[in-house]
């Protein structure tokens, strides 16, 4: 099986997928989130590491250093969270991983407000800075060629289908 890397912003659906993945093929995938080393306010970030980005690309670094040694378990490992794919690819060749399957999990603005105000009950990210993060992880998922999985108009079982497909490695690519 294949290591994947879900990324997304905030209401793309990359952690109900990674739960559902968890749930059903626990036994043969493991899932890490990114989120689960607490994300401090941004005034901690900044005092931390001198901005939110360097925060972030220090995490992503963190976290692949540690994912690096289970990559060659022979079991499936997906990994989920906020990062940029450039953090991304730089961490896991620092990490010395070659191989890997990045997927931007994604949606249309109007479903992420509804999914972050609604669903989740977060009005206050459905804002013009998680709908520009969103288009810019679009627009770098594009650039660099990365399979873009929007889950605007599919169900959970179809993007669990998909990402499936990614970690048993059938796809086209």
């Amino acid at each position: 099986m294949r290591f994947v890397v879900l990324i997304g912003a905030s209401g793309s659906g990359k952690t109900a997928l990674a739960s559902a993945i968890e749930q059903r093929h626990g036994d043969e995938v493991q899932v890490f989130y990114f989120d689960r080393i607490g994300v401090p306010s941004v005034g901690h970030m900044i005092a931390e590491c001198g901005s939110g980005e360097a925060w972030q690309r220090a995490k992503t670094f963190e976290w692949m250093a540690k994912l690096a040694p289970l990559c060659a378990s022979g079991r499936g490992l997906l990994f989920e969270g906020q990062t940029r794919l450039s953090f991304l690819a730089d961490a896991a060749k620092a990490a010395g991983i070659s191989a890997y399957f990045p997927i931007l999990i994604d949606c249309d603005d109007e479903t992420r407000a509804r999914r972050l105000a609604v669903e989740r009950r977060q009005p206050e990210l459905a804002d013009k800075n998680m709908m520009t993060w969103a288009s810019y992880l679009r627009r770098e998922a594009t650039k660099r060629q990365c399979d873009i999985l929007d889950t605007s108009a599919i169900d959970l079982e179809q993007a669990f289908a998909y990402v499936m497909a990614r970690l048993r490695g059938e796809d086209s690519h």
